[in-house]
């Protein structure tokens, strides 16, 4: 932020300004600013659990409240800009310690702790030599903030229903198209995997095609380098192709046939970076997609037909 802008007051954010960014928080998961679109994931959340909804949405205030209390500026507030890092954060709570009355809060403070670590974040990538490179800090405060939620919470966690066995790589491939894209909000459920798709395709049809893509290539290379059919079959091993596919071929670089091209390569490396994460068992979230994007687009910077938008 330059000086004249840090000197310039926000203009102040109306009622509908405030529900707005609050439910596009939701939306901004998959970079998109579209009301459709949020109300689609969330129902898709809804349809997985309506406790896990709710918790959604407080982390998703919080994370609004706080990033305004920093000083946001007024459209990455009504844009929801400032709110998905936390509602990922409340979709973590309900994945760790379910519904029990401890998450609410839970969910509402590690919301709002996003505000201060995405500050530190875009500090890291605006005031340093990396600053050329124009890099978002985009889920990773929610990473970081999960993971200090997940190691402290520890005697509050519950454990996962066991996911059915699936021997089947047919099976396994088909059921994570759909899988892939709900796992990247935490859901192993092939019904929110379809609306949350629909949701992308209501954003524009080359988000949704960026995403089914990263499902694809995510799951064909999650076979060949024999992850487990199970796992794969859930969604936990394409999820975070999804995402990548979508920011550098539609995103953080101007749609072109260069960016498909990196958007197909960053994919595979997601997968790569995927499978080394798992076998460190360390929580994986969604770091395979922000270490592969953070990379390719600092590649993308001395490719002078990758343009940032």
């Amino acid at each position: 932020m330059s000086s004249a802008a840090a000197a310039t007051p926000s203009p102040a954010i109306s009622g509908p300004g405030w529900l707005k960014g609050w439910c596009e928080g939701l939306s901004q998961i998959f970079f998109q600013s579209n009301i459709y679109t949020a109300l689609l994931i969330l129902v898709a959340f809804a349809v997985a659990d309506w406790r896990m909804a709710l918790l959604v949405l407080i982390g998703c205030a919080g994370n609004t409240v706080g990033g305004r209390l920093l000083k946001a500026d007024s459209s990455s507030v009504t844009t929801g800009m400032q709110g998905f890092c936390g509602a990922l954060v409340g979709a973590g709570t309900f994945s760790a310690i379910g519904g029990q009355w401890a998450a609410y809060p839970i969910a509402l403070v590690g919301g709002l702790l996003c505000a201060p670590v995405t500050w530190l974040v875009v500090a890291l990538f605006t005031k340093t030599p990396l600053k050329i490179y124009a890099l978002p800090s985009t889920t990773a405060p929610f990473c970081i903030v999960a993971t200090g939620m997940l190691l402290s919470t520890e005697a509050l966690h519950v454990s996962a229903a066991p996911a059915a066995t699936i021997d089947s790589a047919s099976l396994a491939f088909a059921r994570s198209l759909l899988t892939n894209v709900s796992e990247v909000v935490l859901i192993n459920n092939e019904w929110s995997g379809a609306l949350i798709l629909l949701g992308l395709f209501v954003a524009s049809w080359k988000v949704g095609l960026a995403g089914l893509l990263g499902s694809v290539v995510g799951s064909l290379c999650a076979l060949a380098m024999g992850e487990a059919l199970t796992e794969t079959a859930n969604g936990l091993a394409g999820y975070s192709g999804v995402l990548t596919a979508i920011a550098l071929s539609v995103v953080f670089l101007r749609s072109s046939s260069v960016s498909w091209v990196l958007a197909v390569i960053g994919t595979v490396v997601t997968a790569v970076v995927t499978v080394i994460m798992h076998r460190l068992d360390a929580p994986t979230y969604t770091w395979p997609y922000i270490l592969t994007t953070w990379v390719f687009l600092v590649i993308a910077y001395y490719i002078p037909a990758a343009k940032r938008p």
